[in-house]
């Protein structure tokens, strides 16, 4: 029989100075038929130096809200979201975004579109070009520095986005299931490369996903959202050491734990679809 320890559910860790921390925040959209939604209540979470944390809940559980939030493009109806322990108060420098579509300029070549976000920075001209090299040679883009965008596959397209983000050397990576959009194959090897780049840079990140094995898979933490209105509801701690394998049998136990306790979270969004109460459905 096997021997495989199964997962604990752990408490939040408690590190003197959270890179980012959220107290008691709430927040709600007004529909364009004039309903109120309540996206988001009473959430409190803090996010360690370095940590990679993976949200991960039933659609429409106000994970993206909550990464808005910290990226500075919302504000909390209540509560606080704050870095390095002061308000976050808009977008900045010290943050990068990946979205699922990958941003880039369709004008520029992959290696312009690097420079071109160093310079925002103040990287000197003089510097961008080695930088930019350097970046996509990190996630083995260095033959198609000069291609369009439209010229190479979305996978590539994304792994060109991540060498941008982290050429300009953000504190705080924040991703909306920036490989949702790829098929299996592709997003296999972009989670195994960010593994491999993130163990170099240790930027703090907070990774949205609706798929658990790739979040069990990166993830420091793999934090549990509710049914809308999110709030957090457990915490699973991943202790295989990296670099990691698919094919480690320790996270098949957590996929299959962390996928359990989401899946009691997603029957509730579908009973109060259907108008069943939670408990008959």
């Amino acid at each position: 029989m096997s021997s495989v320890p199964s997962l604990r559910v752990v408490g939040r860790p408690e590190p003197t100075s959270p890179k980012l921390s959220l107290r008691s925040v709430s927040k709600t959209y007004r529909q364009s038929s004039g309903e109120l939604v309540r996206a988001l209540d009473d959430v409190t979470l803090d996010v360690a130096p370095g940590e990679f944390v993976c949200l991960v809940g039933p659609s429409g559980c106000g994970k993206s809200t909550l990464l808005d939030l910290i990226a500075g493009l919302e504000r909390p109806d209540a509560g606080q979201v704050l870095m390095n322990g002061r308000p976050i108060a808009g977008p900045g420098p010290d943050r990068a975004v990946l979205f699922q579509e990958p941003t880039l300029f369709p004008w520029m070549s992959v290696i312009r579109n690097l420079e071109f976000a160093l310079g925002l920075t103040g990287v000197p001209k003089a510097d961008r070009r080695e930088l930019a090299m350097h970046w996509l040679s990190k996630v083995h883009l260095s033959a198609f520095a000069s291609a369009q965008p439209h010229e190479i596959s979305p996978g590539m397209r994304q792994r060109a986005v991540l060498a941008r983000a982290l050429a300009c050397q953000p504190e705080v990576l924040l991703a909306d299931e920036p490989f949702g959009a790829l098929d299996a194959q592709s997003r296999e090897v972009l989670q195994r490369e960010l593994q491999t780049v993130w163990l170099e840079t240790r930027n703090t990140f907070v990774f949205v996903t609706h798929n658990v094995r790739e979040a069990v898979f990166l993830a420091d933490r793999v934090v549990l959202m509710s049914a809308r209105p999110g709030t957090l509801v457990a915490e699973h701690r991943i202790s295989s050491p990296r670099p990691r394998s698919f094919e480690d049998v320790l996270l098949a136990k957590v996929v299959v734990d962390v996928h359990d306790h989401l899946l009691k979270e997603v029957q509730k969004v579908v009973a109060t679809e259907e108008g069943v109460r939670p408990g008959l459905a």
